[in-house]
């Protein structure tokens, strides 16, 4: 088993990476809580296939297990879901000695996240991440959030979990879509680093490749993750290298309105930005091509008709990280070789000057 240890000023969890920790569940957790009442958090996707499995683990390992099912889907990542599930908690008699499992994707840990945070002021947290996409990223870092209106993550909390478990056998339930979208975080992440992690991301050229290496991966990335957390918790330096691929991924993402996948997105910034420091003459020559090959192998998008559209400029100046009236765009000079620009926001559209559509 692969254990990569977050030790953050207040607080430290451990994250545990191996195939079939999910029927080590409730050992697992008994190791970290005594028994207590669970709230038991899933999508409608997740529950059928895992919730059962785990709940029983944990009953017999002697906690008293609720298990709470939600709407799949970004939709269900609202004031309103939160309201609901704090509100079954409630009636169930949960209390501060009680606690939270996310079991699912990216949206399940968000949601459950900011519910353990925000019930009785907070209840401890362990997130069980079913998704590629939640595995390499959302999983670690203490990020939770819910969405309003069509404002992504603008109400949350960075609420650390307990533990962290992740079982690359629950990939092999995705659809292929959804388990590729994760892989644009993985080459994210790997560009960042460079060195070895780059080599293996070199290897992979196929969504097969993916479910092959899905542990070292998972690995790789949850280790650069946590020790850039681990320097810069809140992101207020350079935590905000994460960012690489978001400020246009998730303008892109919010104007499609459904129609792309996070880890779509993501794939179609970093291609977006990149071309625009190489352009500039800020990049080495020919680093746009590489990552949008990396991208292409697993069959992510890199390039969106929506890139074109002069609402993507409204949506990056209006970014939430925009900050005193100036926005960090994270690049890379070479691969494993970051650097942040600051740009005012009244320069943005003549910077980017619409060559992300290029």
């Amino acid at each position: 088993m692969t254990t990569v240890s977050v030790k953050l000023p207040e607080t430290k969890y451990d994250v545990l990476i191996e195939r079939g920790l999910l029927k080590q569940v409730g050992e697992l957790v008994s190791k970290q809580w005594s028994a207590r009442k669970i709230a038991l958090v899933s999508d409608d996707n997740v529950a059928p296939l895992y919730q059962e499995q785990v709940s029983d683990s944990l009953t017999a390992a002697g906690f008293d297990v609720h298990r709470y099912v939600f709407p799949a889907g970004e939709a269900s990542k609202s004031l309103t879901t939160l309201a609901d599930l704090a509100r079954q908690m409630a009636n169930d008699a949960f209390n501060r000695d009680d606690s939270v499992i996310a079991l699912g994707g990216g949206v399940t840990g968000d949601l459950a996240g900011l519910l353990a945070a925000s019930y009785m002021r907070g209840l401890s947290f362990i997130q069980m991440p079913t998704s590629l996409l939640a595995q390499v990223d959302s999983s670690v870092g203490g990020k939770t959030a819910v969405d309003l209106d069509n404002i992504k993550n603008i109400i949350g909390a960075f609420y650390e979990p307990d533990l962290v478990i992740v079982d690359p056998d629950t990939l092999a339930t995705m659809k292929q879509r959804d388990l590729v979208e994760g892989y644009g975080e993985i080459v994210k992440t790997a560009a960042l680093e460079g060195g070895d992690f780059w080599q293996l991301i070199e290897t992979i050229n196929s969504p097969a490749d993916l479910i092959t290496h899905s542990p070292e991966l998972s690995a790789r990335s949850i280790h650069y993750k946590a020790t850039v957390v681990m320097a810069d918790e809140t992101e207020s330096g350079t935590r905000q290298l994460l960012n690489f691929g978001h400020t246009i991924g998730h303008a892109v993402e919010a104007l499609a309105d459904g129609g792309l996948r996070h880890g779509e997105a993501v794939s179609i910034g970093t291609v977006a930005i990149m071309r625009v420091f190489e352009n500039a003459g800020l990049a080495e020559e020919g680093i746009t091509a590489k990552l949008r090959d990396r991208f292409a192998a697993v069959g992510l998008p890199v390039t969106d008709e929506l890139l074109t559209s002069p609402l993507v400029l409204d949506k990056v100046k209006n970014d939430k990280k925009n900050r005193h009236g100036h926005l960090n765009l994270v690049y890379l000079t070479a691969i494993g070789k970051p650097k942040i620009k600051s740009i005012p926001s009244s320069d943005i559209a003549s910077f980017l000057h619409l060559s992300v559509a290029d």
